[in-house]
């Protein structure tokens, strides 16, 4: 190894994750030392000199500060050695980073607060190196490691020095697959969405991904946890399983597990004990163990029910009483709740089961898919994810799809959605390539992908959240003919999943059954994906509101982000109206998911110039949401022969002009995400059509639904009928009997078409005198540029009134009322906030107001505390918030 001369980090005290009375192990994370990273040529480190001149290989940098966790791009920004690589086109200057070596290095003293080092057997425990590492301890060479997910153990019992040097030489990133290519030639178990993909760009991450741990462990010890659970005859069940290893040189005294069970409100009050304990001695090398919680307060998926979280203490002594040393301790935190996958009602032939059941309940799913939260995912702070799923939770979700191109995701967002009631759906690392979509079964591909599914599952099968594996996104035996379990890639991963976490369902792929893609052909869509965009009018709606397919599970449409978000990351002279083929850097952030033709098909003409960019980008902001309301009311209607829906796709890891996501890349949320939200609330009324151009003097006629996720209830719905003036033109009430957790018709509305340009149909549901759900539709009586005629008036939607409230850790809730001041309706009008160092997430926004008419919204202002490229946003006291309107 190439060994210049190191200026050594100062050595820190090392402060323990886990340390207490009577116990001999301990944690102590690495990622609060000061690291520093350098960049070289390939093989440099390894030359040290040059065989011409004798002349030592110099770094391609110099050492820079770096971030452990985090990503090379990452400290190269921050060293000012490379520019913003969001903005414009700078992420093509930055492609030279992922073709160089790069090597980090840090120190760490001997002594912790007084504990030798020495007296303990001690390990280093990188928990995600990304991606190929050569790790060098005190000068010698602890091995190399490749591969993201499964981590890498060195064993420094008898290594450790008064001070010690630790290098990672990370190898360059290896050679993989795009969004285009051939799933069957993959080699690697890298993500591969940042090699680029229709919503990211090129920019391969490098580094330290994951913490970095340094621990003791006992000569006894405890591996491989697993705790699960189940919900039967009123009693939760507690299935406690370990593999114990046992090196003591004398074993005289027996090993023996204490199991200790704190309820979800332990330490509260005067809730100081644990309700369950049990002692169990050990005749071998496993523990295998049951336990019985008599009335246990149960997990339930956001929406239906709260989530608290039991304590699982599992204690590994020598001796069976209370003064026993303990030897190795680990704790779980999980929920009591049986799962199971049912068949879908009235399914097709040959179909898997799609209906998701918890604690005997039937779950109809409103999921959205999520991807990585950024290409610098190591950088990713844990006040992200809580942002995320604050995002999930607030729009009604029930289930997130981790995609198959992105991550196994980190623990702090399973850690997230365990609390928050959110099930997941976790990929492998498998996705479909467009040239081929066949899974890859060479011998050293699926052997990387059987440790790296064996440590995902290891990891994750402890968070209550997770329920469903799938073998990867859209893997294809032949062009819309997805894989089935016979297959050799899926059926390892299948038998992977049975024999480590056999209580979890596994999927073969996303879609699966005998259609990859949405059809109205019947009988053959199971779980289908598809369309990703706008069909127009009427084929959206022909398209969507025929099919029958059982589940959902990847869809979206398209639509651009907000001027605000724009103004970030596009040079000014791009700031307009336009195709993507009009501008090299809206195409660069975005090419596939143009919407500007789509849009002046529906509201006319949209000229091409800086004052018209806030139409535009209303405008396309409009169709997705209305394109996406369809398809999640279509399916939601057929419930339980459709179980779910998962829409592509929530969030973006790059700023994108355009796409299919619903919040971007600034946290700042699309219509998209409020008519998402409107869409899977608890009790939803919705209209079904199949066009959105009515013919004046002819009758409209609209079936009425109501989705029910809750008991059954009765209600009152009744239908407005009104002119962009807001006179009414028409009325109807009916009476509903809405049947608990399903959806019912509830009659049908007829109405003559009247001669007017636009027609806003609102369909309201109201139960002693509560406002349950409000939906309104607009239609046109044009053919072509149906809602063309909207721009013939002006509006002007104004701020009445703002109240903010104080809330903890430095949040505001705000109360906004607008009023419309124009003389016809608004579409899309809602609130943001001009500045940019809070999220903002509303109980409601973006709505239909009619002239003269008042709306009051409510908003939670949530400060940010990010570890990206989106740093230089955060919260820091200086910005004082105030909202802005805006309307279509």
């Amino acid at each position: 190894m190439y060994k210049e001369k190191l200026m050594w980090a100062e050595v820190r005290t090392l402060r323990p994750m886990l340390l207490s009375g009577g116990r001999i192990y301990m944690k102590l994370s690495l990622s609060g030392q000061k690291w520093e990273v350098k960049g070289y040529w390939p093989y440099v480190p390894v030359k040290e000199k040059s065989m011409e001149t004798g002349q030592l290989l110099h770094g391609v940098t110099d050492w820079i500060a770096a971030k452990v966790p985090g990503g090379v791009h990452y400290d190269l920004w921050k060293a000012g050695l490379i520019e913003d690589p969001w903005f414009g086109k700078n992420s093509l200057h930055c492609e030279w980073v992922e073709n160089r070596w790069w090597m980090y290095r840090t120190t760490f003293p001997a002594v912790m607060e007084g504990c030798s080092l020495r007296s303990k057997k001690w390990y280093l425990v990188f928990q995600g190196l990304d991606y190929e590492a050569e790790i060098f301890f005190n000068d010698e060479n602890c091995g190399t490691h490749k591969g993201m997910y499964d981590s890498f153990c060195v064993d420094l019992t008898g290594k450790l020095k008064e001070e010690n040097k630790l290098v990672v030489l990370l190898k360059g990133v290896p050679r993989e697959m795009g969004q285009i290519g051939y799933t069957s030639r993959t080699s690697t178990q890298k993500s591969r969405f940042n090699y680029k993909w229709d919503f990211s760009t090129r920019l391969v991450n490098i580094g330290i991904w994951q913490d970095v741990i340094l621990k003791t462990q006992a000569e006894a010890a405890l591996q491989d946890l697993y705790v699960d659970t189940d919900y039967a005859d009123g009693r939760g069940i507690l299935h406690v399983k370990a593999e114990i290893t046992d090196e003591r040189e004398r074993k005289e005294r027996p090993l023996c597990v204490r199991l200790n069970v704190y309820d979800p409100d332990y330490g509260r009050g005067e809730n100081n004990s644990p309700s369950l304990t049990k002692t169990i001695s050990l005749t071998d090398s496993f523990l295998n163990e049951t336990l019985a919680v008599k009335e246990p307060s149960l997990w339930y998926p956001n929406g239906i029910g709260a989530q608290p979280l039991y304590r699982v203490e599992v204690e590994l002594c020598e001796e069976a009483d209370e003064s026993s040393t303990i030897l190795d301790c680990r704790t779980i935190r999980t929920g009591v709740r049986s799962f199971s996958m049912e068949q879908n009602e009235r399914a097709h032939e040959n179909a898997l089961p799609y209906t998701f059941v918890i604690n005997g309940r039937k779950i109809y799913i409103k999921g959205v898919n999520i991807l990585p939260l950024d290409h610098i995912y190591g950088n990713v702070t844990r006040e992200q994810y809580a942002h995320l799923v604050d995002a999930i939770v607030n729009a009604g979700v029930n289930l997130v799809r981790v995609w198959g191109g992105g991550l196994i995701e980190r623990e702090d967002f399973y850690e997230l959605c365990d609390e928050n009631g959110i099930l997941i759906w976790q990929e492998f690392i498998q996705s479909s390539s467009g040239i081929d979509n066949k899974p890859c079964e060479d011998a050293a591909f699926l052997e990387l992908l059987k440790n790296a599914a064996i440590a995902a599952v290891k990891e994750k099968r402890n968070h209550v959240s997770l329920t469903v594996y799938s073998g990867g996104n859209e893997l294809m035996e032949t062009h819309n003919s997805p894989c089935g379990l016979e297959n050799k890639n899926i059926a390892m991963l299948q038998e992977i999943v049975t024999g480590y976490d056999g209580h979890r369902a596994f999927l073969p792929t996303s879609a699966s059954g005998p259609r990859e893609f949405v059809t109205q052909e019947k009988g053959v869509s199971h779980d289908v994906h598809g369309n990703w965009r706008y069909e127009g009018n009427p084929d959206h709606y022909v398209l969507y509101g025929e099919s029958d397919n059982l589940f959902h599970s990847e869809f979206g449409m398209d639509g651009t982000c907000s001027v605000k978000s724009l103004q970030k990351f596009l040079p000014e002279s791009s700031l307009r109206p336009t195709p993507m083929s009009g501008d090299a850097d809206w195409q660069h952030h975005g090419e596939w998911w143009g919407t500007y033709f789509r849009d002046c098909s529906l509201f006319g003409p949209i000229e091409k110039t800086p004052d018209n960019l806030e139409r535009f980008t209303r405008c396309s902001q409009y169709v997705q949401a209305e394109g996406l309301r369809f398809i999640l009311e279509a399916d939601r209607r057929r419930a339980y022969q459709n179980s779910g829906v998962i829409i592509w796709q929530l969030n973006e890891p790059w700023p994108n002009a355009s796409c299919t996501n619903l919040v971007d890349y600034y946290g700042e949320t699309k219509t998209a995400y409020y008519q998402m939200k409107r869409a899977y609330e608890a009790r939803h009324i919705s209209l079904d059509y199949r066009t959105l151009c009515l013919k004046a003097g002819e009758t409209a006629a609209f079936p009425v639904y109501v989705s029910n996720s809750l008991k059954a209830f009765r209600a009152i719905a009744a239908v407005y009928v009104r002119n962009s003036a807001g006179q009414f033109l028409y009325e109807e009430k009916l009476s509903v009997d809405a049947a608990e957790n399903q959806s019912t018709k509830v009659g049908e509305v007829r109405f003559p078409v009247p001669e007017e340009d636009l027609i806003f149909v609102t369909a309201i549901l109201e139960a002693d005198h509560t406002l349950l759900s409000e939906n309104t539709y607009v239609f046109g009586t044009e053919e072509k540029e149906v809602f063309a005629s909207l721009f013939k008036q002006k509006t002007q939607i104004e701020i009445l009134s703002v109240n903010f409230t104080e809330l903890p850790e430095n949040r505001r809730s705000a109360v906004v009322t607008v009023k419309n001041t124009g003389k016809r309706a608004a579409l899309d009008a809602g609130c943001e906030l001009i500045g940019n160092q809070y999220y903002l997430l509303g109980k409601d926004n973006d709505r239909i107001l009619f002239p003269q008419e008042e709306r009051t919204f409510m908003f939670t202002l949530i400060p940010k505390h990010a570890g990206t490229f989106l740093e230089k946003e955060n919260y820091d006291g200086t910005e004082e918030p105030a909202f802005k309107t805006h309307w279509l």
